[in-house]
């Protein structure tokens, strides 16, 4: 976390665990987390100095006033005022991480060379659930660079059962039996 998003995102989780709207509060940043991301050039103009500050104010109301609460609205605000809205992705992120550990969530990282199945993806997210005690929400991400195998990272553990590391290990006992 830098330390500006991480004091923004501290504050607004203390504000919203104080008013219990934590799960409000969670649901509305990630559905603005997926609206910016979907549409990037919106931060621009959220934080662009030629555009006076009630414009983008209003834009904000109109952008989100149907779809998330007050104090995520009033959160953005916040940010667009004070010259931090470049900033949103992170805080939002760094929040998200705030959230999850109250709510004893663990996010897993997983890397494999292939897409994994429905039923391998249920079975690995149970064995990980099991090692760590917690309720884990997995992001799977394909790359052909670790040749086979998955790399899981979760709760600062890297589990690598990658064919590239096997590889590695395997070298590493031939050179030193040599």
């Amino acid at each position: 976390m830098t330390q500006t998003s991480k004091e923004y995102a501290e504050a607004l989780f203390s504000l919203a665990a104080e008013e219990n709207m934590l799960n409000d509060v969670s649901k509305g940043l990630n559905l603005v987390l997926a609206q910016l991301r979907g549409n990037p050039e919106y931060v621009d103009f959220l934080a662009s100095p030629n555009i006076p500050i009630v414009d983008r104010l209003k834009a904000i109301d109109e952008a989100f006033a149907d779809s998330v609460c007050e104090y995520v609205i009033s959160f953005l605000k916040i940010l667009c005022e004070k010259g931090s809205v470049r900033n949103v992705y992170k805080i939002i992120l760094d929040f998200e991480g705030l959230y999850q550990a109250s709510q004893g969530i663990a996010t897993a990282r997983v890397i494999s060379a292939v897409s994994l199945k429905k039923a391998e993806k249920e079975k690995l997210q149970h064995k990980l659930e099991k090692m760590c005690g917690k309720k884990v929400v997995m992001e799977c991400i394909v790359s052909k660079a670790i040749l086979g195998g998955m790399i899981v990272y979760i709760d600062g553990k890297v589990l690598d059962g990658s064919l590239k590391r096997r590889l590695h290990d395997i070298k590493e006992v031939i050179e030193n039996e040599s």
